[in-house]
């Protein structure tokens, strides 16, 4: 693997200091826990923006994309054990986690645009990509806008295809708009750490099995809500997306991931992409949308066998 050119700034006491995060965040951030292990925190100023991402692992690339609302805490059970075998990529999208909000995103190109300008100048260039919910759009964007960057696509529970997930897609920008994690984030340890709290926070989300998603990762999910700069913009970008229109333009190898149980983003949707894009689809028994947290050990193993296929 050639020489890796990093052209971006790790994040540094003096760089915190002339880019404050909000203090309740930055105490969040701070605490290892919340962090992903092996992985380096960096800052890319893009487009007069500064993005967030993490950076760890070495061998061929992956780039990992979060949902809506999320932040790249969401692929902490995935993320360091990608990393033993490829150089992993976690962006927060922007307005999420610790990225700034772009001026403009009036669609998911843009947020597209803003992963690749990442991608760019880690020199990670024919990466398989990985996307979750929203991220899955942003990931088939990515491929149709710059096919020599994307040389495969894993779709975890890729919103935007159905009229049922339009219609989950108005709630989760509606409650993007409400943050109702902000209630939720002062206690966050104690909801993620009691079965009652674990139910309450995600049985709506999607989740198939509260009781089995690790304390821990549940409080990774908690954190993020609270401290997004402004989840609404790409919550708009989401509703104003419809990707079957395009669906023919992606040139590359994709793996369909849905959770068999998902309310939020049905197989059925899956079956559609599939469908449209002439890939295989694979099924997690007893996980809802959250598959990434809930089943994390069955999504390594699909896309290890999917990164394995491509060659």
């Amino acid at each position: 693997m050639a020489p890796l050119l990093v052209v971006v700034a790790d994040i540094t006491r003096p760089a915190l200091q002339k880019h404050p995060l909000p203090e309740e965040y930055a105490s969040v951030v701070t605490d290892r826990k919340h962090r992903l292990e092996g992985f380096e925190e960096r800052e890319l100023e893009w487009r007069g923006t500064r993005l967030h991402y993490a950076a760890g692992g070495d061998g061929p690339p992956l780039v990992l994309v979060h949902g809506l609302g999320g932040t790249i805490e969401n692929w902490r059970s995935l993320a360091p054990s990608l990393a033993a075998e490829h150089r992993v990529l976690v962006p927060d999208l922007p307005g999420h986690g610790r990225s700034e909000l772009l001026p403009e995103a009036r669609d998911v190109d843009t947020l597209a645009e803003a992963v690749l300008g990442i991608a760019d100048a880690e020199e990670a260039r024919d990466a398989v990509w990985i996307g979750h919910s929203l991220g899955g759009l942003v990931a088939l964007r990515a491929a149709v806008l710059r096919p020599d960057a994307v040389r495969g696509l894993v779709l975890a529970a890729a919103a935007g295809i159905g009229s049922a997930t339009r219609a989950a897609q108005v709630t989760l920008t509606v409650l993007g708009v409400a943050r109702p994690g902000r209630l939720v984030a002062p206690y966050r340890h104690a909801w993620a750490h009691s079965r009652l709290g674990r139910r309450a926070a995600f049985g709506w989300w999607g989740v198939a099995d509260p009781d089995a998603l690790e304390p821990e990762l549940a409080e990774a999910f908690l954190v993020g809500p609270a401290h997004h700069t402004d989840t609404r913009q790409a919550g708009r970008a989401l509703l104003a997306s419809d990707p079957r229109t395009e669906l023919d333009r992606v040139p590359c190898p994709c793996l369909c991931l849905w959770g068999a149980s998902d309310n939020w983003v049905r197989v059925d949707d899956g079956l559609e992409y599939a469908r449209r894009l002439g890939a295989p689809l694979r099924t997690i028994a007893g996980c809802g949308h959250l598959l990434i947290g809930e089943r994390p050990d069955a999504c390594l193993a699909a896309i290890r066998g999917f990164v394995a296929s491509l060659g």
